[in-house]
Order: structure tokens, then C-alpha cells, then sequence
């Protein structure tokens, strides 16, 4: 909390003045957008728009991601405006960073929802903007590299997840778990310069990908992840994904298909605190189910996975990269 004269302000998210700059107002009121940013479909002067895609009719197992930008829009409330940490700057005073809403679409209507993702999603790109969503189960990954592809390129992707999601695609699936396997085969991901952590699972084929499997978080320990992560991509740019089930079941009860084994929050936040070197060119965090959730600990995992995430653009720009 501030320690400035006066009443903190409240509903920034409505209300505020400028796109730059923490807000200082009570965890536990106000209107709840990501991190009190800005609700605006205006990218004018925008940096980073933050997206909700709340769509979860893909799911092999239980349902509920499409509550997940809810859920992790409410967890965030509790990053006041003070440096965020591991950063120890106020990201927000780099970047303008505005809270974009949610993809709009027929719920009633699967077949067209991908073609709204992407298109939408192409129109934030469009703008300048770099784009942070927040799903939904893991399908919806698909429309949103097929739109980054469009801008920067075949892509490298950074994968967190306990599954490989590489099972066999006809091209017509609606499922969360054959999508990397159809951007392979379409040429969205470079899986010469593609890695997955946090893997417990086998899926028919890897289609060149590199695995960190769960078994070896024990034995590399962070660094040893960091550097995989870091050699793999190399100077490509990269697409990062992270399904919340790469989280232990411990840290992330609230998800569809909750596997044991998986990283500890801080194991994965560490993870990713060493990722500046990579040229992230968009990101999202996927499979939050609010409904299975304790205390909203995935919620606030997911959330915080989302602010590590944009302190790495906002460190890279003070960096002059």
C-alpha cells in the first residue's frame, strides 16, 4: 500500500488518469481489471494489451477455464502499486499496459470461436501492441499463434505444461490437446528452436520439441532449466504458453487435468525470472478453473505468472533491448 498523503484512489481500472504508473488502492474493493489497469479498447500509446479468452469447450476432463481471466483478474488485486517484485521497479511506469476485456464470441457456435480468436487477436497486433491473454483451456493457444505467426514469423515456442498436447490433429479439432501438434505441422512452430517443461505425460509423437520432464526439475534445479530454455531458443523469437497444470497440483489445484509432480510456484516464477534473454513476442497463461481452486492459490499463481511475465518486456525495454 502507499504511503502517499491522502486516500488511495479506487477504481483505477475505470477511473484512471494514465496509462503509466502503479495503482495504490485497497486490495479488497474497487473494480477488478488486470492489476488495476485500465479497462480500454483504445491502443492508442499502448504497449502491452492484457486479453481475456474465456472459452474451455475443448477440454478433455473438467471444465471451468472459461472463468480463468475472472479469476486471475480478481487474484491480481492483491499487487498494489508498490515495485513489483523480483523486479523492484514499478513495471508500470516502463510499460502502458491497459486491461483489453475478453474475446467476444457465440459460445453456441465452436466452429467459428477460433476464427474470432485470431482475428481479434491480429487486431490488437495490429495496433503495435504487444499481446498477453489469459485463457481458457489450452486450445485457445492455437488461434493466438496462428495470429502472432501472421506478424513475426514460424516461432519458437516456450512451453510450460504437464502434457505435450502433440496428440493426433486432423486439422478440424477442437481440442486442448492436439494444437502443438497442428501448429508443428502447419509451420507456426520452429520445433528446432521449441521446448516444453514440466512434461508428465507421453504423447505418440514429440514432432522435435525438446522435453524437461517433470522427473528432471529435481535434478537440473532452476538454473539447469533456465539454461536449457535459453540455448534452445537461442536469438528466434519466441511464443510463451503456460498451461497452469505445469504447477503441482499443490500450487494449482484449480485446473481441468491436474497432474502430480509438477513445479513449485516458486520453482516456475524462478523459471521465469531468468528468461530475459529471450525475445518474447507474445504470451499466455492457460487452464485456470476457478471452481476447483482453494483460497484462489492458482488464481494468484497465474496471476503472478502474468505480472513476471511483463516485468521481463519492461526490463528488457530499461535494458534498451
Amino acid at each position: 500500500m502507499s504511503t502517499k498523503s491522502g486516500p488511495p484512489r479506487t477504481d483505477n481500472a475505470v477511473h484512471g488518469t494514465s496509462l503509466y504508473g502503479g495503482s495504490h488502492e485497497p486490495a479488497y474493493c474497487g473494480a477488478l481489471s488486470f492489476m488495476r489497469r485500465r479497462y480500454s479498447r483504445d491502443l492508442d500509446g499502448v504497449d502491452v494489451a492484457v486479453w481475456g479468452v474465456p472459452f474451455d469447450a475443448a477440454v478433455s476432463d473438467r471444465p471451468g477455464a472459461r472463468f480463468g481471466p475472472q479469476g486471475i483478474r480478481k487474484a491480481s488485486a492483491t499487487f498494489c502499486g508498490d515495485p513489483n517484485y523480483p523486479f523492484a521497479f514499478d513495471i508500470f511506469e516502463t510499460l502502458a499496459v491497459v486491461d483489453y476485456g475478453d474475446c467476444a464470441f457465440d459460445y453456441a457456435r465452436h466452429a467459428e470461436i477460433p476464427g474470432h480468436i485470431r482475428r481479434q487477436a491480429s487486431e490488437i497486433l495490429d495496433a503495435g501492441c504487444h499481446l498477453f491473454s489469459m485463457g481458457g483451456d489450452h486450445y485457445v493457444t492455437w488461434p493466438l499463434l496462428q495470429a502472432h505467426a501472421e506478424r513475426h514469423g514460424p516461432l519458437a515456442i516456450v512451453q510450460f505444461d504437464a502434457h505435450q498436447d502433440t496428440w493426433d490433429d486432423d486439422g478440424d479439432r477442437i481440442d486442448h490437446g492436439t494444437m502443438i501438434a497442428r501448429a508443428v505441422k502447419e509451420g507456426i512452430i520452429d520445433p528446432a528452436g521449441s521446448i516444453q517443461i514440466g512434461i508428465r505425460s507421453h504423447a505418440p509423437d514429440d514432432f522435435g520439441i525438446e522435453i524437461v520432464y517433470g522427473d528432471e526439475i529435481e535434478t537440473l534445479g532452476v538454473k539447469g532449466i533456465i539454461d536449457a530454455i535459453v540455448t534452445r531458443v537461442g536469438d528466434r523469437r519466441a511464443y510463451m504458453t503456460f498451461d497452469i497444470d505445469c504447477l503441482d497440483p499443490a500450487f494449482a489445484p484449480g485446473t481441468g487435468t491436474p497432474v502430480a509432480g509438477g513445479l513449485s510456484s516458486r520453482e516456475a516464477l524462478s523459471v521465469l525470472r531468468g528468461l530475459g534473454a529471450i525475445e518474447f513476442v507474445g504470451g499466455d497463461v492457460v487452464e485456470v478453473a476457478p471452481a476447483y481452486d482453494h483460497a484462489d492459490v492458482t488464481s494468484l499463481a497465474a496471476a503472478s505468472i502474468a505480472q513476471t511475465y511483463l516485468g521481463l518486456l519492461a526490463e528488457r525495454r530499461r535494458n534498451g533491448s
